[in-house]
């Protein structure tokens, strides 16, 4: 497809143009009843009106305008309006905390800062850390007006496909997060790598896709938003991903597509009382990370495939596994493509045998390595070239190809804990450990060993009513000590009450102990029981 080449207000005009009557954004209705839709027609009414408020402030090309707004049809209409006259979208965390929000409005040097009027006080909290005093708007008084800008827009003329669109902040595991540059063809892009899927997953007009992830990533806020647009289909916004709403929000908005995360499955599963009855007009779910031993079972209480994709703000233009066979007791994610071709190499780059783990690199093709890519890594041009070195882009995930291309993730790379010299991947144990009806959540990380460099701790949360002693712990390492390789199994084992996520729910692993915290203290210690057998 990769027709590019456009902005992203010249794409939604087309749409709006095509599809006036068709519902555009949904919100399910808080308690249940009938959601509250927004067609496209109405949007480009709302969008006209907040574009023409941000350029009678003189807010134009090459501004760009912090958003603490959290999920609701409104952060997406602000998207456009500020794609249409140029400035650049810098989505806010609503998990930060003030000092972190400093960081961001200092690295990106916002010139306005938008919040919602429940987070005004994070909003003004984190301007008041910061050297950079952005004026503060409250999305909620816009139609008032809005402060002056306080420069004139830095680039002439209008937007531009190579303009930056938006400015996304990952979350690193040490360090300070990297702001990604994301044009607007990229952002088009990866729209139109959704609307490359087949069945099930393949996007129709008048399609709504229930997406309980957050707005400010690149799943929901980009890959997701922009393949809907371009297919006249509808984007569901809950508030957030929960269990109590889940089925009834599915119900009331008539969705026919849901997006996932492994945990969101996890705790799907977990419910016990839904199944065939509850899926109303469902036929697939698209996502990443549900644990292999899990996959089946959800296909056959649910009567929906779940289909696994790949990707990441630097390029989500998703690889994905939608025609059969799936493989769904595997950690497949699909083949590279002509426009994303894909390698995996060691350390030195060079490309592994078929079979071995190694980094997934990745590009556009040789030509042009990097289109559809973000465009760097703000005010950090040196990463930006070594995560580029050799004309592909490498991810930092160890995956592994078979002889037909197929691509297996294994885990990320720091993710990887070495002991005795071995590699073992920490997803490996955990999803073992899953296995165990009693895991409610499992995160396995690296504890320092004296005499095998490092051991592997598993820290887990058990469900109600199991045990958290030691008898549990054996029965679960010996569980382990089955079904994988004697050293992969936990040295430790820790039970947590709970352990930390991002908001979109994957564990934060080094948040899980305090900076100087010994992990093993209170663990169960099963070092001497790892022999070969």
């Amino acid at each position: 497809m990769e027709r590019g080449g456009k902005t992203i207000d010249e794409a939604f005009r087309a749409s709006a143009a095509r599809w006036p009557e068709t519902a555009f954004l949904i919100a399910p209705a808080e308690g249940g009843g009938a959601p509250h839709e927004t067609s496209y027609g109405e949007a480009a009414e709302i969008v006209s009106r907040w574009a023409g408020l941000l350029e009678a402030a003189g807010y134009g090309h090459g501004h760009r305008v912090a958003m603490l707004v959290g999920n609701r049809p409104e952060f997406l209409l602000l998207k456009l309006a500020l794609a249409r006259i140029g400035a650049s979208m810098v989505p806010v965390n609503p998990d930060y905390r003030p000092a972190e929000l400093a960081y961001l409005l200092e690295d990106s040097g916002a010139d306005l800062a938008i919040s919602e009027a429940s987070r005004r006080a994070l909003m003004e909290a984190g301007v008041a850390e910061a050297r950079v005093k952005p004026a503060i708007a409250i999305l909620e008084e816009m139609e008032a007006g809005l402060p002056a800008a306080s420069r004139p827009a830095p680039l002439p003329g209008g937007p531009k496909p190579e303009s930056e669109a938006s400015l996304l902040y990952t979350s690193g595991t040490t360090g300070r997060p990297k702001g990604c540059i994301l044009s607007h063809e990229t952002e088009l892009m990866y729209g139109e790598s959704y609307l490359m899927m087949p069945d099930p997953i393949r996007l129709r007009h008048g399609d709504r896709v229930l997406n309980p992830l957050p707005l400010f990533h690149a799943n929901a806020g980009v890959i997701c938003f922009h393949g809907l647009m371009q297919a006249g289909a509808a984007h569901v916004i809950p508030p957030r991903f929960s269990m109590t709403t889940w089925w009834r929000d599915i119900r009331d908005t008539e969705a026919t597509l849901f997006h996932y995360l492994g945990v969101v499955m996890s705790v799907i599963m977990a419910e016990k009382e839904a199944g065939r009855g509850d899926v109303g007009k469902l036929r697939a779910a698209l996502g990443a990370g549900i644990e292999p031993a899990l996959h089946a079972p959800f296909e056959e209480r649910f009567g929906i495939p779940a289909v696994e994709c790949w990707g990441m703000t630097e390029m989500c233009r998703a690889i994905f596994i939608a025609e059969e066979p799936r493989l769904i007791h595997t950690r497949a994610i699909g083949r590279g493509r002509p426009g994303l071709e894909c390698r995996i190499v060691d350390r030195e780059d060079r490309e592994v045998p078929r079979g071995a783990p190694g980094e997934l690199v990745i590009r556009h093709s040789e030509a042009t390595p990097r289109r559809g890519f973000f465009s760097g890594y703000l005010n950090k041009p040196e990463a930006t070239e070594e995560a580029w070195r050799g004309g592909w882009f490498h991810t930092g995930d160890t995956m592994s190809m078979d002889e037909s291309g197929m691509i297996y993730f294994i885990d990320r790379s720091k993710n990887i804990i070495r002991r005795s010299g071995e590699n073992i991947a920490a997803a490996e144990v955990e999803n073992c450990l899953f296995e165990d009806a009693r895991v409610s959540a499992v995160a396995c990380i690296a504890a320092p060993d004296e005499v095998r460099e490092e051991e592997v701790m598993a820290c887990i949360v058990l469900k109600p009513g199991a045990a958290p002693d030691e008898a549990t712990a054996r029965s679960l390492f010996d569980h382990a000590f089955r079904r994988i390789s004697f050293f992969k199994a936990p040295g430790w084992i820790r039970f947590m009450d709970e352990l930390p996520v991002t908001g979109t729910q994957k564990v934060v692993k080094h948040r899980i102990f305090a900076e100087g915290e010994d992990p093993r203290r209170g663990a169960f210690d099963f070092r001497g029981l790892k022999k070969r057998g």
